[in-house]
């Protein structure tokens, strides 16, 4: 049996190469590296010989040279959101596609555990973090000295704008839904938002408010309602509209999850969308397309988005310009859920 078929039956380190080429360590490590100083044929000959010893170099080894250990953290609401999977794909798609790993963590929503898994994050010395939904924002700002780890938001909730985020453009996505319904000849609308204060909510309620005084319709303080982002917070939002002597005949949401809620209210009292209620969300999350009737709302590319960020990380962490508070275009989705109101 010769060395190299000796060598199968185990793990090939970078000794291994060296030895079998006739080389020094030092030789391999360049050569592996593609660097100009090493012979050509000679490069060839050990890129050959580690391909064919089943060689791969250690990423920890790599990283105590380069200082690097090209991976990324991510840290996410609540991994049971559909808009947070999809930001995810779009980030690990970009990672991958640049041959870094990504960490994932959950902070529940929590401010306090938000930054505590920051922190872990940068004491793990990951290369670059990415944050999702964050409600710390802008207070990462005095924090990334202390860090030193690059941070980009996606849809930072935190009143306040931070160096480096990818945000939705909410204000003129909200007023386009609101305007579809006015166009439609709605004269009710209602909004139904976010309890909890986040920033997306001031400004989606903002476009709402801004298409109605531009059509001339009077603010009404009892069309507006809020649920919790959820399914459940979404119903009895809804039943408190219903129970309007002068319900709304159109109903805007903060988002899908919201909308989802509001449909099955509408249901429970025996009335139909769009013939009776007209019904938009916000993100056209996967199941937008599936309800009864299909849900017309706003598109956010999720996976865009966080494609987005992780190019601008890439930027930060290599020393290049990188664009700073990025604001992507939302569309308007007409589907089933929208009409003219009944008479």
């Amino acid at each position: 049996m010769n060395t190299t078929q000796q060598l199968r039956h185990r793990p090939a380190s970078i000794k291994d190469v060296a030895r079998v080429a006739g080389v020094s360590h030092s030789t391999v490590s360049r050569a592996l590296q593609n660097s100009p100083v090493v012979n050509p044929k000679t490069a060839a000959k050990i890129r050959r010989i580690a391909r064919d010893l089943g060689y791969r170099p250690s990423a920890v080894a790599r990283g105590l040279v380069t200082q690097k250990t090209r991976t990324i953290g991510v840290v996410v609401t609540t991994i049971a959101d559909p808009f947070v999977s999809e930001v995810v794909i779009g980030i690990e798609m970009a990672a991958n596609d640049n041959g870094y790993s990504v960490f994932l963590a959950d902070s529940n929503a929590d401010p306090a555990r938000e930054k505590s898994v920051v922190h872990s994050f940068a004491e793990r010395r990951v290369d670059g973090i990415v944050v999702t939904s964050s409600r710390v924002g802008a207070l990462y700002t005095p924090l990334l000295s202390e860090m030193m780890v690059p941070i980009v938001l996606i849809n930072n909730q935190h009143p306040g704008q931070f160096v480096h985020s990818v945000m939705i453009d909410n204000l003129p996505a909200s007023r386009d839904a609101t305007n579809h319904l006015i166009s439609l000849g709605h004269r009710r609308i209602a909004y139904v938002g976010d309890r909890y204060g986040h920033q997306s909510d001031t400004e989606r309620f903002a476009g709402y408010r801004e298409a109605l005084e531009q059509a001339a319709l009077p603010f009404l303080p009892e069309l507006v309602v809020h649920g919790d982002g959820k399914p459940e917070g979404g119903a009895p939002a809804m039943n408190k509209l219903l129970c309007l002597p002068n319900p709304p005949t159109a109903v805007f949401c903060y988002n899908d999850m919201t909308a989802l809620g509001v449909l099955g209210s509408i249901h429970m009292h025996g009335l139909r969308v769009p013939a009776d209620i007209s019904l938009i969300g916000f993100d056209d999350l996967f199941f937008a397309s599936y309800t009864q009737p299909q849900l017309t709302t706003v598109r956010q590319p999720m996976r865009q988005m966080g494609r987005m960020a992780m190019e601008n990380l890439l930027k930060l962490m290599s020393g290049q310009p990188s664009a700073e508070a990025i604001k992507v275009p939302a569309e308007l989705i007409i589907r089933e859920s929208t009409a003219a109101p009944r008479g």
